[in-house]
């Protein structure tokens, strides 16, 4: 059994991130893949090979929130995601609201909750630690200031958007292994000018706060 389970969305993130983590020979560091679709279905099948004690899902993401610095990193408590539903723009509705929850539960064995919208990640005890709070995954990232104005009025208690950490949170609670997402914030999200992006610098902030985790973690 593997002790960590680190997921990387891209091999570029990972080519920053691995050479700075300070893994135990039983952990294991794997692409998740981009995207909500890719991350899910990567992050089910590795959890299901390697049954790890924690899953820890590392890369950069975009702020929506000015309390998140940029070129810092962030551990989220809570991940949301964002385009599944009904509609677009403002008339979308997300799936829970319409009365379709994105996981339904089952009775099993083993029996598992409804998942609607949001997922709750299990409790990291680090002090110090700058607080993401809730990180919105979408499936496209912002492209303009417009768009990530509009989806901090949709959810108003976001301070970040990636692409992968909802489906990754997802397959972890239907496998009931504890997820932990941090994300470096490269960029202010609907910035697509990459000349401002500080992604190594970010990298290099979520790559230290992993390795605190790991390390009250064993």
């Amino acid at each position: 059994m593997s002790h960590h389970l680190i997921l990387v969305p891209t091999e570029s993130e990972r080519r920053v991130v691995e050479p700075l983590l300070r893994v135990a020979p039983a952990d294991q560091i794997a692409l998740c893949g981009f995207g909500v679709v890719a991350a899910a279905a990567r992050a089910a099948m590795l959890v299901a090979a390697v049954r790890p004690r924690r899953v820890v899902l590392v890369g950069i993401a975009g702020r929506l929130s000015d309390e998140l610095p940029l070129g810092g990193a962030a551990l989220f408590t809570e991940v949301a995601c964002d385009g599944i539903g009904v509609g677009a723009g403002a008339a979308h509705l997300p799936a829970a609201r319409i009365g379709w929850p994105q996981w339904p539960g089952e009775p099993g064995p083993p029996p598992s909750a409804p998942i609607g919208d949001a997922i709750t990640l299990a409790p990291v005890e680090l002090t110090g630690v700058p607080a993401g709070g809730l990180l919105l995954t979408v499936a496209a990232g912002s492209a303009t200031g417009a768009e990530a104005a509009f989806r901090r009025s949709a959810w108003p208690t976001a301070t970040a958007e990636d692409m992968e950490g909802f489906a990754v949170a997802l397959a972890c609670a239907l496998a009931t292994v504890p997820c932990a997402i941090v994300r470096g914030i490269a960029n202010d999200a609907g910035d697509r000018d990459h000349a401002r992006w500080q992604s190594r610098l970010a990298l290099e902030s979520a790559a230290a706060l992993v390795n605190s985790l790991l390390t009250i973690d064993r």
